[in-house]
């Protein structure tokens, strides 16, 4: 098998998974935290007691409760994540002890052809590459929705995961697999710079470009997201860059700090710190309904009190102050 065939059939895997967990309602959605989110607090409604006692935590104007809870609850599945690898690295057991023998298999199964194909797609994951998606992408979504808040959300997803990954990279300190290096690389191994990016930025484009669309449009966008980014990572490792447990480091951190960013500013409603619920809901608030139509009975005139007629009216004939306005 070249190595150009088995980064596609890596990729399409991921691609087809992304798509069944953004298709399916019953499976939770890869892209859009907000989700998860509104299944929680539904359940939590349907449980009194439990939601009693967690409406502190899980009300995000409540000092931030859910924001911080999860977002806590991710940094930690991410570094646990990453500890583990790293002491896979140290004990060369377990995905640690894959990591020569996948750098050796791409430099051995290497062509020129295959060399011309995955740098094409590792590019996909090259900081001025994503740079450019996410500006692109900004722009459309101002122009969809007039909102500045999709700059605010890129920006910090960008930023986020290259602090992330270069701090790491500079704190670890790992060496570069020894083979055959078929494109140029720079800076320590772990974890893998080109990973974190795709995994951070595809997928908050996709998270921008599916608001407003269907679900079926949203499932397509979530697979492309998930094609490109696994194919940017196993590309790093068969182009002999990065060793396998790099691109597996890389994916985690990216992708978890996604997560935090897409929980922070509510999924596809973008905004930072409301409650995922009542942004997401069609209901008008009480507060901006509007004011009774003229044909309302609150519009009427008061009635003019009766008058005696005829010859006991002294009035009779002429109107009375103030019935005129």
């Amino acid at each position: 098998m070249s190595v150009s065939v088995a980064v596609l059939l890596i990729a399409a895997a991921g691609a087809v998974g992304f798509f069944l967990l953004s298709a399916v309602r019953a499976l939770p959605d890869p892209i859009d935290p907000a989700v998860e989110e509104r299944a929680v607090i539904r359940w939590l409604v349907r449980h009194r007691r439990l939601h009693r006692f967690l409406r502190r935590r899980m009300d995000r104007t409540v000092a931030g409760g859910l924001i911080l809870t999860v977002c806590l609850l991710i940094a930690f599945v991410v570094a646990l994540v990453v500890g583990v690898l790293l002491d896979m690295v140290n004990t060369g057991t377990g995905l640690g002890s894959w990591d020569d023998d996948v750098a050796q298999w791409g430099a051995r199964e290497a062509t020129a052809g295959s060399v011309r194909v995955l740098t094409v797609v590792t590019a996909l994951g090259d900081t001025v590459v994503v740079l450019l998606a996410l500006l692109v992408t900004g722009l459309v979504d101002f122009l969809r929705f007039r909102r500045t808040a999709v700059f605010a959300f890129l920006a910090v997803v960008f930023l986020g995961e290259k602090l992330l990954a270069n701090g790491l990279k500079e704190v670890i300190d790992r060496g570069r697999p020894d083979v055959a290096q078929l494109v140029g690389w720079a800076g320590p191994s772990f974890p893998s710079g080109h990973a974190a990016a795709a995994a951070a930025v595809w997928p908050a484009i996709a998270l921008i470009l599916g608001r407003g669309r269907s679900r079926t449009t949203r499932a397509l966008l979530a697979g492309a997201a998930a094609l490109v980014t696994v194919g940017v990572a196993a590309s790093r490792a068969l182009l002999g860059v990065h060793w396998l447990t790099d691109i597996l480091a890389g994916l985690v951190i990216g992708y978890g700090w996604f997560l935090i960013c897409g929980v922070a500013f509510g999924g596809r409603s973008l905004r930072l710190g409301d409650p995922v619920s009542p942004a997401a809901s069609t209901e008008p608030a009480p507060s901006s309904r509007p004011p009774p139509s003229a044909h309302s009975a609150r519009s009427f005139p008061r009635p003019t009190p009766c008058r005696p007629s005829g010859a006991d009216a002294p009035d009779a004939g002429r109107s009375t102050p103030g019935h005129h306005r």
